[in-house]
């Protein structure tokens, strides 16, 4: 029997901006949910940014694009750099205003709109290349598993701390030809494993949720998307560790110019990605494990399904929201 006296008593927190981030992915789910199914991944892309863009001036933080679409040069808006807000504290901004562009246009499941907001400075500067990643949730002794470990004994590890057998372990991985030494060794381990093809955001998330279905996630991916995970990871209080990998001196060249001196091939832990009080909201644009996608029940309404997190509290929220469309008609005079 709980003892009442031995709970602990609700905290009301301080004002938290992630409610309104939830704001910012779910404009953004809804103008790319227009084109779910459509075989248009960039226009599914181009109506997320917009959106996103759009809802970011109604947000009270003084924020800097740090993980973004790219340099200025490469992306019309939410550029590296780019300054969005309407002024408040002074936060760093990682987005991913369509994460699975191929997922929305195929009308696959858990193309996302993502937004993390760190402290100014908290979040890795990545360029976009790949990186190593592995994750796995909470509630799990510190460093079960290690980026450098093979992955049987990973497995084994994580097994042994969940107290169940390595045969009921899944590992899930993006479909990549560069995976498939990793999928042959964690099936001779005993392992099932889950494949992507697209989304490893909401792969790695997956590792924190009951019933999210993925005991480990592993394999490289977008540096960008490291980040959002991290940041996500964290405010779930599950694990993650990463290394950006290079294809070229060029990369290493701009890994090491955003790196402040740090090895930029260093292994890099969960809040060497995402540090300080952290922010997360993630919108369904179509269905998945996850969250739902967008729902349109008439052409003038709209339901969506939201994650929104915050480290500092550690509180993850499920939000469902019902949009209306229809005009307000002005108040009798």
């Amino acid at each position: 029997m709980i003892d009442p006296q031995n709970i602990p008593p609700y905290r009301v927190t301080d004002r938290n901006l992630a409610l309104e981030l939830v704001r910012v992915t779910e404009a953004a789910a809804i103008a790319s949910a227009h084109w779910t199914g459509r075989g248009q991944k960039n226009e599914a892309d181009g109506a997320a940014v917009q959106a996103m863009r759009a809802a970011f001036d109604t947000v009270a933080i003084d924020g800097v694009v740090t993980i973004g679409e790219g340099e200025m040069d490469e992306a019309p808006m939410l550029y590296i750099g780019e300054k969005v807000g309407s002024g408040g504290p002074a936060m760093d901004i990682a987005v991913d205003p369509l994460e699975g562009t191929n997922l929305c246009a195929k009308s696959l499941p858990n193309a996302l709109t993502v937004v993390a907001l760190a402290e100014r400075g908290k979040f890795l500067h990545a360029p976009d290349i790949y990186m190593e990643k592995i994750v796995v949730g909470p509630d799990l002794p510190e460093g079960v598993v290690d980026l450098d470990a093979s992955i049987g004994n990973n497995l084994r590890s994580l097994a042994k701390a969940k107290k169940r057998n390595v045969s009921d372990m899944v590992l899930c991985a993006l479909d990549r030809e560069r995976h498939e030494e990793l999928i042959a060794y964690a099936r001779e381990a005993g392992a099932r494993v889950m494949l992507l093809s697209d989304g490893d955001v909401a792969a790695a998330i997956a590792t924190c949720v009951d019933g999210g279905g993925v005991d480990l996630y592993a394999g490289s991916g977008g540096a960008p998307e490291g980040v959002l995970a991290a940041a996500a990871i964290r405010c779930m209080e599950g694990q993650m560790q990463g290394r950006l990998l290079f294809e070229d001196d060029s990369q290493r060249q701009r890994a090491r110019e955003m790196a402040n001196g740090l090895d930029p091939a260093r292994k890099l832990y969960l809040h060497d990605m995402a540090a300080g009080n952290v922010l997360f909201s993630a919108t369904g644009v179509t269905s998945g494990p996850l969250l739902k996608g967008v729902e349109r029940p008439s052409a003038t309404r709209a339901r969506t399904h939201s994650i929104v997190m915050r480290s500092k509290s550690r509180t993850v929220r499920y939000i469902e929201s019902h949009h209306s469309f229809t005009p307000q008609a002005e108040p009798a005079s």
